[in-house]
C-alpha cells in the first residue's frame, strides 16, 4: 500500500505542470466563462423560460458536446500524457529499479488517469452551478435561484464520469503500447468518430461500443426526464451503458497490468 501511495504522490508531482492536469481545471473554468457569457448577452430572450427549463438550457450547452466529442478526446489527450513522461524520457526502467511492485506502479497510474477525469467532470458541475448562481446574482429574470440544480446536476456528471471509465481504460491501455501519440490519438479519434455515428443512428447494439457510453448516458437521461414532466429531473444513474462501461475498464484494467509486468526495460 505504501508503494501505492508513493506512486501515486509521483504523478501528481510529475504533471501538476503539465497540460494534462491544468487541462482538467482550466477546460471545465473556459467553457464555463464562454457559455455564462453567451447567457448574460442574451437574457432578455430567455425570461420567459422556467427556472427548470434554464437550468436544463445552461447545463445542456455543455453536457451535450462534452458527451458526444470533449469527454472522449479530453480523455484520449491525458492518458497519453500520463505514460508519456515515461516514454519519452526513458524512465520505465528506472521506474523499475525502483524497490516497488509493479503493481503499485501500474495501478497508481491508472487511478491517477480516473482523478483526473473525476477532477475535469466534478469542476464542469461546480462551475456551472457557480456560473448559474452569479448569472442568478447579476441576472435575476433568468430565475436561477427557483429551482434546485445541485443534486441532479452532480449526478449526471457522476453519470458521464462512470460511462467514460471504458473509454479511459482502453486509452490507457494504447498509451502503455505506444510511445508515439499519433497511434492512440488517431485510433481514438476514429473510434470516438465511429461511436457518434452509431449512437446516433441508434444501433441497438451500440452499447457495445465504449466510445458511445458517454453519449448514450445523455440520451438515456434525456429520455427518463422528458417522459418525468410532471416531476422532478430524475433518472437513473446506473444502466446498460454504465455496467459495461465498467466491466470494460476491468477487464482492460488486468489486460494492461500484464503488458506492464512482462515489458522488458533492457
Amino acid at each position: 500500500m505504501q508503494g501505492f501511495i508513493l506512486s501515486l504522490q509521483s504523478e501528481f508531482y510529475k504533471t501538476r505542470k503539465t497540460l494534462a492536469f491544468l487541462s482538467a481545471i482550466l477546460l471545465p473554468l473556459a467553457l464555463c466563462l464562454m457559455v455564462s457569457a453567451g447567457f448574460y448577452l442574451n437574457a432578455h430572450k430567455m425570461v420567459n423560460h422556467s427556472a427548470e427549463m434554464q437550468w436544463m438550457r445552461f447545463s445542456g450547452a455543455f453536457i451535450g458536446v462534452m458527451g458526444s466529442l470533449l469527454l472522449p478526446l479530453l480523455i484520449i489527450f491525458q492518458s497519453f500524457s500520463i505514460n508519456n513522461i515515461e516514454h519519452k524520457a526513458e524512465m520505465w526502467k528506472s521506474l523499475f529499479s525502483l524497490p516497488i511492485p509493479k503493481w503499485s506502479i501500474y495501478s497508481a497510474k491508472f487511478v491517477y488517469a480516473l482523478f483526473l477525469n473525476a477532477l475535469c467532470l466534478t469542476l464542469f458541475a461546480t462551475f456551472i452551478l457557480a456560473s448559474g448562481i452569479i448569472l442568478d446574482l447579476l441576472k435575476p429574470e433568468l430565475k436561477f435561484n427557483e429551482f434546485s440544480f445541485a443534486g441532479t446536476l452532480f449526478k449526471l456528471h457522476m453519470k458521464l464520469f462512470l460511462a467514460s471509465t471504458g473509454i479511459l481504460s482502453i486509452q490507457f491501455l494504447f498509451s502503455l503500447l505506444w510511445a508515439d501519440f499519433l497511434k492512440p490519438m488517431g485510433i481514438g479519434l476514429l473510434l470516438t468518430v465511429f461511436g457518434i455515428i452509431t449512437a446516433n443512428l441508434g444501433w441497438k447494439y451500440a452499447f457495445t461500443i465504449p466510445y458511445t457510453h458517454p453519449m448514450l448516458a445523455i440520451n438515456s437521461i434525456m429520455k427518463q426526464v422528458l417522459n418525468n414532466k410532471n416531476q422532478q429531473m430524475t433518472f437513473d444513474l446506473m444502466s446498460k451503458e454504465i455496467w459495461f462501461s465498467l466491466a470494460v475498464a476491468t477487464v482492460t484494467f488486468v489486460i494492461g497490468y500484464f503488458v506492464i509486468r512482462n515489458r522488458s526495460v533492457k
